[in-house]
């Protein structure tokens, strides 16, 4: 029993199979106006739908291995594609933007404030020095060092749920020796 697929479905079976760039042109030529009318008809600008369009077609071209005819009619797939970017493309319009940040109307640094905060390192430096070893040491690569645990994972050699355990665990004893519950 042979199968028989349509012309659309031919010129992709050769972009998966071949990489034919000719098969693509003629996919591209079929498709490209159909996709940027729906896009078009769904609100988008005539820029905006063209760029969407060409992202469609890259992602045809760099995701044609996994078209499966058996699957999916060609059509389907590439505009199931276009669906999906057109979706992550409202999804971003609408994400919000963040504000400015206000800046204090006063910089004036107050004596008070600079001992305050001299004390309260005094006392971090204080409670990190009474951590175990094996604590501390992680705890001061992770926030003194800015190293990710991956990194400090490469650096020791240790198991990165160890470097995640000693972290916690030397945290939970700060805060709580900073609370004064200890």
């Amino acid at each position: 029993m042979s199968t028989t697929f349509t012309e659309q479905t031919e010129w992709m079976l050769r972009v998966r199979d071949a990489r034919d760039r000719d098969a693509f042109a003629m996919l591209f030529d079929h498709f490209a106006p159909r996709l940027r009318g729906m896009l078009m008809k769904n609100g988008f600008g005539a820029a905006q739908a063209d760029d969407v369009v060409q992202d469609v077609m890259l992602s045809v071209w760099r995701k044609a291995h996994s078209f499966n005819p058996e699957r999916a009619n060609v059509s389907g797939w590439i505009f199931q594609i276009a669906r999906n970017r057109q979706i992550d493309v409202i999804r971003k319009d609408r994400r919000p933007m963040p504000e400015e940040l206000a800046m204090p109307e006063s910089t004036d640094i107050d004596g008070e404030q600079v001992l305050g905060i001299e004390q309260e390192a005094a006392s971090l430096r204080a409670a990190i020095s009474r951590l175990n070893p094996e604590q501390r040491d992680l705890v001061q690569k992770a926030y003194l060092g800015e190293l990710s645990h991956s990194e400090i994972q490469a650096e020791t050699g240790l198991p990165l749920g160890t470097i995640k355990s000693r972290i916690r665990l030397g945290l939970e004893r700060l805060r709580h020796e900073l609370k004064g519950e200890r």
